[in-house]
């Protein structure tokens, strides 16, 4: 009897242990995207476009379909987390395409900030649409990975990170939920935040064509200032 209660006992710890574990990694997925994604940029303006511009649904579809995607590149980025002390060309790599990729956007949406008249879209397709925009934006977004990796790995040099699946799976829920969250803010708030910005949310083009293109300007003055440092 008593090593059956000492068994339990020991079982109990074990759950306990593990529930928490789970609880800190979500956590701290949660923090990290939430907080990560607080400021302006493309994807919570795209929200905040999405929304004023149409019903509440089209923007949760959008919101959707980029969460979906953070959760497939924090899982991405947490092995890559492995390989960056090692092999730090993979990050300037994808930083590399992500600048193009940013450049293009800007451009892209520069030229929509032009256009004064807007053509009525088909119901039926404009809500297929949304979700299939949110997951392409979110994947153009090449700079997600870098930055996850880089929390990952900061978290690792102070054995704050497991890497078991369940603790990576528990990580990774959090980020995809805490995206979820800070755009649904967004979008629930959107004509709260349309009053208190007036104009420049009138025209979320050039906005987005602005915050994309400094990101873009950002990360060529990095890389060249590594070029030569080095």
């Amino acid at each position: 009897m008593r090593f059956f209660v000492q068994f339990i006992f020991k079982r109990f710890l074990y759950l306990k242990y593990i529930l928490m574990d789970l609880m800190t990694h979500f956590i701290i997925g949660f923090l990290v995207a939430f907080i990560g994604s607080i400021p302006p940029s493309m994807l919570n303006m795209t929200a905040l476009k999405i929304r004023l511009q149409n019903d509440i649904k089209a923007a949760y579809k959008y919101v959707l379909g980029v969460s979906v995607v953070v959760l497939l590149k924090a899982y991405i980025a947490v092995f890559l987390s492995k390989y960056v002390l090692e092999n730090p060309t993979i990050l300037e790599v994808i930083s590399q395409f992500g600048i193009v990729i940013f450049i293009l956007l800007a451009l892209y949406f520069y030229k929509e900030s032009k256009k004064e008249k807007r053509a009525e879209s088909n119901p039926k397709n404009s809500k297929k649409l949304f979700f299939i925009t949110g997951l392409s934006l979110s994947s153009l977004n090449m700079f997600a990975i870098p930055f996850y990796c880089g929390v990952v790995a900061f978290l690792d040099v102070f054995k704050w990170f497991c890497f078991d699946i369940v603790s990576v799976v528990s990580f990774v829920v959090g980020t995809g939920v805490g995206t979820f969250s800070i755009l649904f803010f967004y979008v629930k708030h959107a004509t709260k935040i349309q009053e208190k910005t007036g104009r420049i949310t009138k025209n979320i083009n050039l906005v987005l064509s602005i915050l994309t293109a400094l990101v873009a300007l950002i990360s060529m003055l990095k890389m060249v200032y590594k070029f030569i440092v080095l």
